[in-house]
């Protein structure tokens, strides 16, 4: 472990002795997201289940989830890292986790060692600390533990085995990222199955089932100790484009009864890129790099080729407008290399070991590596959206691949001890081990010296463009296409030629271990591990790196607070603004409640509005949202037309669905009338024009409660410029609870009485005080469960000590 620490902590040096922090992308969504809640508690002391800072209103469920159970277990984080500084402590328990699955599974501490530093180490899981995907990695880091506990309930440690299944999968549900955890069931299941081979060859079905049970009852656990987070989303997600991706029609052949296919598939690794598990840079290595919080583009002008062309200044210019990256992901901010040497000895293991886990992990790896193509295999695709339950839930197919990140290095370490334990192995598995290293080096130094094979060195989008343009058939134009394609295969090249010394590099350790010249097993691992290292670590630096740091910095600072900011935080009233520059990013949401903003989960209703009405400009949906402020960069102007926060309405029009309301918004005086769905006729009734001196204001405003003050001398409906959501939020007049209706698409109504009332909702759904219950039960229960196995553990200590 001390190691792994030291390893960790090495490769962000400098900038973990000095205080320097990344200025992750994601990490900053998720904090200006979450603003306006954590405000709420630091002046309140209570905790808000909706947000209005995005999207004009939204539950918080998946922005900033806190639930009693989360805390009780929370803090295991800083003492499982050992108090490393961030992000030293997220690389070390990434391998951390895998060295502890490792010793679950019998190998030697030098074996578990090598292991854990090619998974942690695999360049997908540096690429997403930089981009600040941190919940998913975090949850990364708690899967292997949790396959660990599992195989010590196979191995027949039931208690200790659920008590770790247990724990560390209540860790990992908590770390908030389902699909992670979603697409590691695939590897579980391939994983209990050959264990079930196992236990049918030896004879031990009884065991076995012993051990299913004991899974299935920590998985139990584990759910259960997250039920709040797990099941207000489960519900929430019902109503976002992860549930559902239109209540409009969608066109034929496009509903998936989740996401759209379109997004499900966008991040789809292209089946060359493939080969970048071989060479990192196959397809040029990333579009871009964070920078000090900034995303900046990796062109082609930034490689050394490009230095060596005799290009003029304006093809120069030219070039740097070409990313280094021709897949054809959209973009990238590098590629899943888990190193050529740990994917050979993977590769050897097919050939050599001889135990159903070897197919099981095979298995599961052609499984992730065809559903990474994504729209590029098309067929395969539609069959796991449509058959596959929870599937069309997650985007960016592409991320499966992180099943080949953990099984590549398991394979690898199961082919070392292999070696280690095969006397006479040359002459047992001589033609295998240099048939699949020299086919591998092979493959390498063709693609050095013909990198072309690899295909050719643009993006199907970029061919479309340059075609479009005349580029190819233009000879003026043949000198930067020229100078596009040799750099792009010149990063090819370099990087065929680079893994290709790792993997012979490799091969003369284990043939001088073959030959005795190192004797010591430990030693001849470590050496492998050494090699390892330098090829992976180097690759990591080329994405993350002193460049990705910056000092620390407030928040405000961090967000650029700009004067038209300060300008429009001078109003104090509740009011929406819409950042016309950035309607889908979250840097307004830090300072403002916007009507737009970023988040994977929008509500589905509200996402149709924004694709139908707010980007096309209607007027009257962006007033019904009570839009007070345009903001754009250093400028903004007040809106004179915006409604307000509530208004009664002369008319109401009911119509048979979606398609209708949305289409009757186009033209709608959303001021003096509204269109709803007919179920809410029962609801909301007839309208009655207003009568002169009739009002209606908001009192008080939290993002959990609102009160109105209504004064009306008949009567009629009240529309609220307030995000409807089906549960979860409950009304009063004058205390006593009434229905909330739902009108222009997406907004909340009521039916108000005549003469003067107070209104007032509130976002305090029941099932969050309920699942907070069996949460609560569920994390006592794994406690009681690890305190009864670390003392069965140290009994016998205990007791040899005393004897």
């Amino acid at each position: 472990m001390a190691l792994l620490a030291l390893t960790a902590f090495l490769f962000f040096c400098p900038d973990d002795i000095e205080g320097n922090v990344l200025q992750q992308h994601d990490i900053q969504q998720g904090i200006a997201n979450g603003q306006e809640g954590k405000a709420f508690h630091e002046a309140t002391g209570e905790t808000t289940r909706w947000t209005n800072s995005l999207f004009g209103g939204m539950p918080n469920f998946q922005i900033a989830p806190s639930y009693p159970a989360g805390k009780a277990i929370g803090w295991i984080w800083n003492v499982y890292t050992l108090g490393l500084p961030s992000p030293a402590n997220l690389l070390f328990a990434m391998m951390a986790g895998f060295f502890i699955m490792c010793l679950c599974f019998r190998f030697k501490w030098y074996n578990a060692l090598f292991a854990s530093i090619a998974w942690g180490f695999s360049s997908y899981f540096i690429i997403i600390i930089g981009a600040g995907h941190i919940w998913k990695f975090v949850t990364l880091a708690y899967i292997p533990p949790t396959i660990g506990g599992i195989a010590l309930c196979y191995r027949g440690k039931y208690l200790p085995g659920a008590a770790l299944a247990a724990l560390f999968g209540a860790l990992q549900l908590q770390s908030n990222h389902p699909q992670m955890s979603y697409y590691f069931l695939f590897v579980i299941f391939a994983m209990v199955v050959a264990w079930l081979c196992s236990a049918i060859r030896e004879h031990r079905i009884r065991q076995w089932g012993m051990a299913t049970a004991c899974v299935i009852a920590a998985g139990i656990l584990a759910v259960g100790a997250n039920s709040a987070s797990l099941y207000n989303s489960y519900e929430y997600s019902k109503e976002t484009v992860r549930g559902r991706a239109t209540d409009l029609t969608p066109p034929p052949g496009t509903e998936t009864g989740g996401m759209s296919r379109s997004a499900i598939t966008a991040w789809s690794y292209g089946i060359d890129e493939t080969m970048s598990l071989l060479i990192p840079n196959v397809k040029g290595g990333a579009t871009i790099k964070p920078v000090a919080g900034e995303s900046s583009l990796l062109s082609l002008a930034d490689t050394g080729k490009a230095d060596e062309l005799s290009l003029a200044p304006e093809e120069l210019q030219f070039l740097s407008q070409f990313p280094q990256y021709f897949g054809n992901q959209p973009m990238t901010n590098g590629p899943v290399y888990v190193g050529a040497f740990v994917l050979l000895l993977a590769i050897l293991a097919l050939f050599m070991v001889n135990t159903p886990m070897k197919w099981a992990l095979f298995a599961v790896s052609i499984l992730a590596i065809l559903l990474s193509w994504g729209h590029n295999f098309e067929a395969f695709t539609d069959f796991f959206i449509d058959n596959f339950p929870g599937y069309n839930k997650f985007r960016a197919v592409a991320s499966i691949l992180v099943i080949v990140e953990f099984t590549i290095p398991l394979l690898a370490i199961m082919a070392v001890r292999k070696m280690l334990e095969t006397e006479n192995y040359l002459q047992r598995f001589g033609m295998v081990f240099y048939t699949v290293f020299g086919l591998g080096a092979i493959v390498c130094f063709l693609g050095w010296v013909a990198p072309s094979m690899f295909g050719e060195p643009y993006s199907a989008s970029e061919i479309q463009q340059l075609q479009q343009a005349g580029a190819f058939s233009n000879p003026q134009y043949y000198n930067i296409l020229n100078a596009i394609r040799e750099t792009r295969l010149s990063l090819v090249s370099t990087d065929s030629l680079r893994s290709l010394a790792f993997i012979l590099l490799g091969a003369l350790v284990i043939f001088l271990y073959l030959r005795g010249a190192v004797k010591n097993r430990a030693v001849f691992v470590c050496m492998l591990t050494a090699v390892m290292l330098i090829d992976l670590f180097s690759v990591g630096k080329r994405y993350v790196n002193s460049e990705n740091f910056t000092r620390p910095a407030l928040e405000d600072v961090t967000f650029n607070k700009t004067a038209a900011d300060e300008a429009i935080l001078k109003d104090t009233s509740n009011y929406r603004v819409y950042d016309v520059q950035g309607l889908y990013s979250a840097r307004s949401s830090y300072f403002h409640k916007t009507i737009g903003g970023y988040h994977a989960a929008k509500l589905t209703r509200y996402n149709d509005l924004l694709d139908h009405q707010i980007s096309k400009g209607n007027m009257g949906v962006i007033n019904m949202l009570n839009t007070k402020y345009f903001l754009s960069g250093e400028q903004y102007e007040r809106n004179p037309g915006a409604l307000g926060n509530a208004w009664f309405v002369d008319t109401i029009s009911y119509v048979a669905d979606a398609d209708s309301e949305m289409a009757a918004l186009d033209s709608l005086d959303t001021a003096t009338a509204a269109v709803a769905d007919a179920k809410f006729r029962e609801t909301l009734g007839n309208a009655i024009p207003k009568s002169l001196g009739d009002t209606i204001y908001e009192t008080s405003y939290a993002p959990n409660a609102l009160t109105y003050s209504v004064n009306s001398a008949k009567g009629g409906i009240a529309v609220f410029s307030e995000i409807y959501f089906p549960w979860g939020w409950t009304a009063t007049v004058d205390g006593k609870e009434t229905q909330i209706g739902r009108v222009n698409y997406t907004l909340r109504a009521l039916r108000v009485p005549a003469g003067r009332h107070e209104i007032r909702f509130s976002f305090d759904p029941k099932s969050v005080r309920v699942t907070n219950n069996i949460s609560i039960a569920s994390v006592s229960v794994i406690y009681i469960l690890c305190a009864i196995s670390l003392l069965l553990l140290a009994l016998p200590i205990i007791r040899k000590r005393k004897s």
